[in-house]
């Protein structure tokens, strides 16, 4: 099954959890919590108010990979690269910026995999929110903040 047929599908509208397909297009859950929710407002947010214009803010953004669709909790894409993907069901480019919420559910591994294959497809930094603490990435490894949201804060109060 692809994201298409997925997100066509009416047995998966309204699910209390994230989905995501791995490389044999077997579907992945992921049970998010209240917490997870409003980082991903909150993150989306200050995104949009610092971006002022300058593209668009997606939550669950899926994004096709090497090894199946992930969902970037949040991301930021530039208005030029959301234009010609703004009506795919998952977007063949990495947005800029892919955002990720770190819980104690996932694992280190996974979440260094899902960084390495945003930056694989396109992606020029990729943020986790841990409990509110945020660190950036780009392709070149951890940086201070972000070089495109650069008044981003370093931390999101519950």
């Amino acid at each position: 099954m692809n994201w298409q047929q997925i997100c066509e599908n009416p047995q998966f509208r309204d699910l209390p959890y994230k989905i995501e397909l791995n490389e044999r297009d077997q579907i992945i859950l992921s049970p998010a919590g209240l917490a997870h929710g409003f980082y991903q407002f909150e993150i989306g947010r200050v995104l949009h108010e610092i971006m002022q214009g300058q593209g668009k803010i997606v939550t669950e953004c899926a994004i096709r990979t090497p090894k199946g669709t992930k969902v970037a909790d949040v991301a930021w894409f530039s208005t030029e690269r959301w234009h010609p993907v703004r009506h795919e069901y998952d977007s063949p480019i990495a947005p800029e910026i892919c955002v990720e919420m770190i819980f104690p559910a996932n694992t280190d591994s996974e979440m260094q995999e899902k960084k390495a294959l945003y930056f694989e497809a396109g992606a020029a930094e990729v943020w986790f929110c841990n409990d509110g603490t945020m660190i950036f990435y780009s392709k070149n490894g951890e940086i201070n903040k972000s070089a495109l949201a650069d008044r981003f804060p370093d931390t999101i109060s519950a």
